[in-house]
């Protein structure tokens, strides 16, 4: 099963302010649940192509920091695969896949936060010491 299409990884963008902040994370990453898992909306593994540990860590701790997830382990099956496989389980007050998509939207928004305090620490010393 899909849930993403096909999507371009590779944002070059060098300049933060440029990036489209209305950008889906399906716009950006490709995953799907692995097959021959057994339908259980509480319970699932998500693979994701082409994402290493950085991904799989800190998505991790986002979607364990959501009170009705009771389990979120990640692994990266093998070095030669470019995948990173996430496991999900949720109390039954919501879904997996509800999960995985809260995760990547508090990602995301704590990714948003920390450019802009960057950006903005960046310009305060570009004035302070004169650096245009």
């Amino acid at each position: 099963m899909d849930y993403s299409d096909n999507a371009d990884n590779n944002n070059n963008n060098e300049n933060p302010d440029e990036n489209d902040s209305d950008l889906e994370v399906s716009d950006i990453l490709n995953f799907h649940t692995e097959k021959g898992t057994v339908i259980d909306p509480q319970s699932m593994t998500f693979s994701i192509s082409g994402e290493e540990h950085t991904l799989g860590n800190a998505l991790r701790y986002m979607i364990m920091q959501n009170p009705e997830v009771e389990y979120c382990g990640y692994s990266i099956p093998h070095p030669s695969e470019d995948k990173l496989n996430i496991r999900i389980q949720t109390t039954e007050n919501t879904t997996a896949i509800n999960a995985m998509r809260k995760g990547l939207e508090d990602l995301k928004s704590l990714c948003a936060k920390i450019t802009e305090t960057f950006c903005e620490a960046n310009n305060k010393f570009d004035e302070k010491n004169s650096i245009s």
